[in-house]
């Protein structure tokens, strides 16, 4: 068939509604057509005609339209510029050819495609998206385009054609993402997916012409609605499909969540959830409406809330971590679950960026610094990293630099605001939490951030709420429940998180009085819990850090001259003259995560038992004494260190006293 025949049967078939056989035969004619065309007119009337067809829009397609037009754009403009350079080199065969002055004339080399240039066609198909249609469908054309030619560094326009196609983009964008009444709003989705692909591809002066303050929402609204999570309902569907059998919970690959849960993972906004994040987080930079970025904001916070509730309500959120290969059937372990959680990381990979950039713009931007705004701003984000804590605190989630620094430059913020912070505390408190360590393993991971966020906030919370909101909430952790048992990852990180909060709180100076009352509780469980509990060098340092609360020059060491001598007896006591002390070496334990980083004193773990680790600890409190205690404990240390019968055990106690008496 030839192109103008071609060309009319289209343009006739695009008046009617087809079934999904036909469309998808018309989506490649017109690609051909596209690619085939010579008169530039005819290229403006067949977009012309595409953009208003029935036979695409009618269908009802949504997204998936949406998706096709920016596709059929992009192949045809690769195919005109292929075309292009393969005319350019058969134009300089055929010139060499005819030098060679044959017996009859070369024949004229046959043409591919339309002839046009790169900057013709592009010229062309810009024409064809007139008044007709919407601009956010413009945008899908445009954005086509400047794929089709200059992604992948083709670099097929000029470079004043590039600028046009680059400001049709930015134009058709921000006339779509503008509300212009009575003209019903543009569809976020298509709108958000179009500039999604074309903003690798924007100069700084093309994407300066943005209009922000309107895209923000307009993306955010994209990323969390119909076209995108939907809001999180992904989660809540997944608990109708879980199946109980043989004390097993099984979540199979052909149950209707999982395939919802594939078909929301091959949706355009979805799968590129990443980059969305980074457009999202160019307009909130660039926005010039603070009110926009909190918004933002909220609607973060909420969408997290969502995802936190659906969580809660599932059946599966009442395993442990350490418990999922006793309680899910094998085909769960190999399929469904790394799926979940893999999109599940992907998703706040996407809100952490978001955050990232709001936390950025709070620490330039003079509206988001004011007094009265500044710590909103932190207690909102805090409040979504916590919504997120039961994927970010899985298996390291958490361990990229937007989150760090989103979380601490909100904390940070924070701390600096003592009744926005004991607000704070007050309302993510789990109030059933104290005294007694709540059953369910979500509980304990939401008191586990608590705990980790808690620890960053006494310098500025008055000594009541210090008690009230850090060391009730963590007294609950700081002794083993089973002393005898082992623990398990979670609470390992639950009860060291409960040690670091309360030394924190101690450490204040002006918790002098809370530290007098608390201390002999505090060794007595950190006593309790070694070495079943706490690592060698965690004992150290906890006892090291105790030991420097109660000595000179802080304040309670003057109220309360003989606390850390009575603190030192008790470890004395429990190395030299508890028969039940252990001599044997302990285990090496693998560092945790949460776990401060070792002395610097140190360069390799030594081999240490109970009593040695007891008299190091000894050992280290020497440099914080009172000289009329030091003459006495250092003879204390010495025999002490004589009543370890091991030579192996007691050289590096012995290297470890020389030190401290040298520096």
């Amino acid at each position: 068939m030839s192109v103008d025949r071609l060309l009319t049967t289209v343009l006739q078939l695009f008046q009617d509604v087809h079934d999904d056989a036909r469309t998808e035969q018309l989506y490649a004619s017109t690609t051909a057509l596209l690619t085939s065309l010579s008169n530039p007119l005819n290229l403006s009337l067949l977009t012309s005609q595409l953009l208003t067809a029935p036979a695409i829009w009618a269908r009802r397609d949504g997204m998936r339209a949406c998706y096709r037009i920016i596709s059929i754009y992009n192949t045809a403009a690769i195919h005109v510029r292929r075309n292009e350079i393969e005319n350019a080199k058969n134009k300089i065969k055929a010139k060499k050819d005819a030098h060679l002055q044959p017996p009859y004339p070369p024949p004229h080399p046959q043409r591919l495609g339309g002839g046009l240039s790169s900057d013709a066609w592009a010229a062309a198909v810009l024409k064809g998206a007139d008044g007709h249609s919407g601009r956010w469908q413009h945008l899908l054309v445009f954005t086509g385009v400047l794929m089709g030619m200059e992604g992948a560094d083709r670099r097929s326009l000029s470079p004043s054609m590039r600028r046009t196609v680059e400001r049709a983009v930015v134009t058709a964008a921000n006339l779509a993402v503008r509300i212009r009444d009575p003209e019903p709003p543009a569809p976020e989705g298509p709108v958000a997916m179009a500039l999604n692909y074309a903003f690798p591809l924007l100069s700084e002066g093309s994407l300066a012409g943005l209009d922000c303050d309107a895209l923000v929402p307009v993306v955010t609204r994209a990323m969390f609605g119909p076209d995108g999570l939907h809001d999180g309902l992904f989660l809540a569907s997944i608990d109708q499909d879980v199946r109980q059998s043989d004390e097993k919970f099984a979540w199979l690959g052909d149950s209707p969540s999982y395939r919802h849960l594939q078909v929301l993972e091959a949706r355009p906004i979805v799968a590129s959830l990443g980059p969305l994040a980074r457009l999202l987080g160019h307009a909130v930079e660039h926005a010039r409406d603070a009110t926009v970025v909190l918004q933002l904001q909220d609607d973060l916070v909420a969408f997290t809330g969502r995802l936190l509730h659906n969580w809660q309500a599932n059946k599966l959120s009442e395993l442990e971590a350490s418990e999922e290969s006793i309680f899910l059937t094998p085909e769960t372990l190999e399929t469904t679950w790394p799926v979940l959680w893999q999109f599940l990381k992907k998703v706040m990979y996407a809100v952490v960026a978001a955050l990232h950039a709001i936390a950025a713009r709070g620490l330039l931007d003079r509206r988001l610094r004011r007094h009265d705004t500044a710590p909103v701003v932190a207690v909102k984000t805090l409040h979504a990293f916590r919504n997120l804590y039961f994927i970010s605190s899985r298996n390291g989630s958490d361990a990229f630099q937007a989150y760090a620094f989103t979380y601490l430059t909100s904390l940070d913020t924070l701390s600096r605001y003592g009744p926005a912070s004991a607000a704070f505390l007050r309302e993510i408190r789990n109030p059933a939490a104290a005294p007694s360590i709540p059953p369910h393993p979500l509980h304990r991971t939401l008191d586990l951030f608590y705990l980790n966020t808690a620890e960053h906030l006494p310098l500025h919370l008055s000594p009541a709420d210090c008690d009230l909101l850090i060391v009730q909430p963590a007294a609950a952790y700081l002794t083993p429940p089973s002393p005898g048992e082992p623990l398990s990852p979670q609470m390992v990180q639950l009860f060291e998180a409960a040690h670091s909060a309360v030394l924190a709180c101690l450490s204040c100076p002006h918790n002098a009085g809370l530290a007098a009352a608390l201390v002999p509780f505090y060794a007595e469980s950190l006593l309790a819990a070694f070495p079943a509990h706490v690592s060698p060098r965690q004992f150290r340092l906890a006892f090291a850090t105790l030991l420097r609360i109660l000595s000179p020059p802080a304040a309670i060491s003057a109220e309360h001259p003989d606390l850390a001598e009575a603190l030192l007896e008790m470890v004395r006591f429990r190395a030299v003259e508890d028969p039940r002390t252990g001599t044997t070496v302990l285990p090496s334990t693998p560092q945790s995560q949460s776990a401060p980083p070792p002395p610097p004193s140190s360069t390799a773990e030594p081999l240490v038992s109970e009593q040695s680790t007891l008299i190091l600890t000894l050992v280290d409190a020497l440099p914080h004494l009172r000289l009329d205690m030091l003459e006495e404990w250092m003879a204390l240390d010495a025999a002490a260190i004589h009543a370890i019968a091991d030579p192996m055990l007691r050289e590096p106690v012995q290297r470890r006293f020389w030190e401290v008496l040298v520096r």
